[in-house]
């Protein structure tokens, strides 16, 4: 079925469900898991930022590798097979949508499992959502996993 699963993670209680999620269909189906973390340096300009400090980045560098060595440890105590790529959006005009969707296509997902808050109305509207911008040009099936306790009030 699948033999190559990414999941893209950022720490947030919604990803730790989907990541949940990818390693029981990882380990159901034989699949090699790779779990993504991206690292929006770009963010900070597009809120009006002209520089961004070395050590802030070198942070953002530091956290995101330690949680993609505990998602690594974490496969491996369940029995899969898994590997992580820090990615980096470094251009304004590039999203972090975009840079998922560029490695999976590089590295040949068969299956992208993405955490979604759900947000609708006004939420979405100022937040937006990287899933729904994911879906939009996805090449492979997307299976999205909704936050714990995601109420319809909270969507909304």
């Amino acid at each position: 079925m699948y033999e190559k699963i990414l999941m893209a993670y950022d720490g947030s209680g919604t990803s730790k469900r989907a990541f949940e999620q990818a390693l029981s269909l990882a380990r159901l189906t034989g699949a090699k898991l790779c779990v993504a973390r991206v690292v929006d340096l770009a963010a900070p300009l597009g809120m009006g930022l002209t520089y961004v400090p070395q050590e802030l980045i070198a942070a953002y560098r530091e956290e995101s590798t330690k949680q993609l060595e505990q998602a690594r440890s974490d496969a491996k105590a369940f029995g899969v097979d898994c590997e992580t790529e820090l990615l980096e959006v470094v251009e304004v005009t590039d999203t972090v949508a975009d840079c998922l969707q560029r490695f999976a296509r590089d590295w040949g997902a068969q299956l992208v499992v993405l955490g979604t808050h759900g947000r609708r109305g006004m939420k979405r509207a100022f937040l937006g959502s990287v899933a729904e911008q994911f879906l939009r040009t996805a090449d492979c099936p997307v299976l999205l996993v909704h936050g714990a306790g995601a109420s319809s009030a909270d969507r909304g």
